[in-house]
């Protein structure tokens, strides 16, 4: 446990280095939002509600959401992973003295948490430029559920994306399944579009996995909604986090023999 926090603390000094990282993310989050501002402007016009939300609940909904998911800085394990196995330099991570997933979730925890206080900082500023009458419950059981969402669902992104990278061990080249990951990924976890907005049956068969209670679902806590689902989705997405342990060890175990160490 404590080679993780010092590796935390150690990736969260060393993100200062990387200020352009810093400022392009913020600029994402913040072009988000003025294009869910642009796009939901045109659709509402004079409606009132639409699914449920009105016009400055639904610009909450994308502040949190955008926020939410820049938050997960776990894609570069993926693409961490799989050029130091092409480049031949992975043996730098077999031979740390902790387990190699690991060193990997800590590495992430370290750089979501530097990049927290940025992006929060950009919302609350396009909160008052746009003057959003920013919907936010209130309920502390709603807040302390999302939290524990957003926390476990960190937890299996940085797992899915672990397993993605060790991939490259089988495959040699993984950049097509990442760049597809990435696009799905937006888009099943509400944060391109609200998930109530697809048809029921759809929403129902997605609550099945993981992803709908990534971004999706603490987001609509966090605006006072889907109180109802709390429980089941806790269950849901921890059981997800519980088996992809045991897939991603064999998977590493099993792969990593492949590896000459001389690049590919």
């Amino acid at each position: 446990m404590r080679k993780d926090i010092e590796i935390i603390k150690l990736i969260f000094k060393t993100q200062l280095v990387w200020r352009f990282d810093i400022a392009a993310n913020v600029l994402f989050t913040i072009s988000k939002i003025v294009f869910a501002y642009i796009v939901w402007s045109a659709v509402f016009g004079e409606k009132e509600m639409i699914a449920g939300f009105t016009f400055h609940t639904m610009l909450s909904y994308y502040i949190i959401s955008s926020f939410l998911s820049q938050l997960d800085m776990s894609e570069r394990i993926g693409w961490d992973i799989s050029s130091a196995i092409r480049g031949g330099t992975f043996s730098k991570f077999m031979v740390l003295p902790i387990n190699t997933e690991r060193y990997f979730i800590a590495r992430t925890i370290g750089a979501s948490a530097f990049h927290l206080l940025f992006h929060l900082i950009a919302a609350v500023i396009w909160i008052f430029i746009f003057q959003i009458r920013f919907a936010f419950t209130g309920d502390i059981y709603m807040l302390l559920s999302a939290a524990c969402f957003v926390i476990i669902g960190l937890l299996f992104m940085m797992q899915l994306n672990y397993m993605l990278g060790i991939l490259t061990f089988q495959f040699g080249n993984i950049d097509v399944f990442l760049m597809i990951k990435s696009t799905l990924v937006s888009f099943i976890t509400g944060t391109l579009v609200p998930l109530i907005l697809l048809p029921a049956s759809i929403v129902a068969f997605m609550r099945v996995f993981p992803f709908y209670y990534i971004t999706y679902l603490p987001s609509m806590l966090l605006i006072g909604q889907n109180r109802d689902e709390i429980i089941t989705g806790i269950i849901t997405l921890s059981l997800w986090v519980l088996a992809f342990v045991p897939v991603n060890k064999l998977l590493y175990h099993r792969l990593r023999v492949r590896f000459d160490g001389v690049g590919i």
